[in-house]
C-alpha cells in the first residue's frame, strides 16, 4: 500500500523477493536502487504487524542498512530480504512516503 492509501495486489511466484514482485508489477515508490543485494535501503516497507511474524528476522545486514533510512519503526524492513511463500498470501506492506 503506497503512503498515500493506494493498494496494489500482485500476484507473484514463490521464492522471488516482494521487492521483485513489487516492481516486476509496476508498484510505486519500491526503488530498488541496489537491485536487491541489501546495499542500499530504498525497498523500505512497513509490514502490517499482524503478518510480520511470517516475514522472519531481520539479517544484521538488514539493520545495518535500516540504520541510513528515515522513518524507521519496529515493522520495518527491506523488501528486498523477505522471499514470498505460500504463508505469505495476503501479506500487507505499506511504503513510505519517501525512500532514503
Amino acid at each position: 500500500m503506497e503512503h498515500d492509501g493506494t493498494s496494489h495486489e500482485v500476484e507473484a511466484e514463490d521464492g522471488i523477493s516482494i521487492m521483485e514482485a513489487a516492481k516486476s508489477n509496476g508498484v510505486p515508490g519500491i526503488d530498488a536502487d541496489c537491485g536487491g543485494a541489501c546495499a542500499c535501503a530504498t525497498c523500505h516497507v512497513y509490514i502490517d504487524p499482524l503478518w510480520l511474524p511470517k516475514t522472519g528476522s531481520r539479517s544484521q545486514m538488514e539493520e545495518d542498512m535500516l540504520d541510513i533510512a528515515e522513518g524507521i519503526e519496529a515493522n520495518s524492513r527491506l523488501a528486498c530480504q523477505i522471499r514470498i511463500d505460500g504463508t505469505l498470501d495476503g501479506l500487507v506492506a505499506h511504503i513510505p512516503e519517501n525512500q532514503y
